[in-house]
């Protein structure tokens, strides 16, 4: 089963399949901002909206802390903007 894992201290949210990292979005914290400059998914679990719920879990974050969000990742700038 494949759980998302938000580490605040680590600025990542990561998915685990079991305790197998899958995946990860990374952000640099600038401020009252986070900015998510890298997101990726093992190419086996790719196809499956894993890198979709990693970003997502970073934006309920970013609302949990009072973050203003922004995205070099080019992936979770879609996201965002949608």
């Amino acid at each position: 089963m494949i759980k998302i894992k938000f580490e605040k201290e680590n600025n990542k949210s990561i998915a685990y399949d079991n305790n197998v990292k899958i995946g990860e979005c990374v952000f640099v914290k600038i401020e009252k901002c986070w900015n998510i400059v890298h997101t990726e998914v093992n190419s086996l679990y790719q196809g499956q909206g894993i890198a979709k719920k990693l970003v997502e879990n970073i934006i309920e974050n970013a609302k949990t802390y009072n973050k203003t969000l922004i995205a070099d990742c080019s992936y979770a700038k879609r996201i965002i903007e949608r």
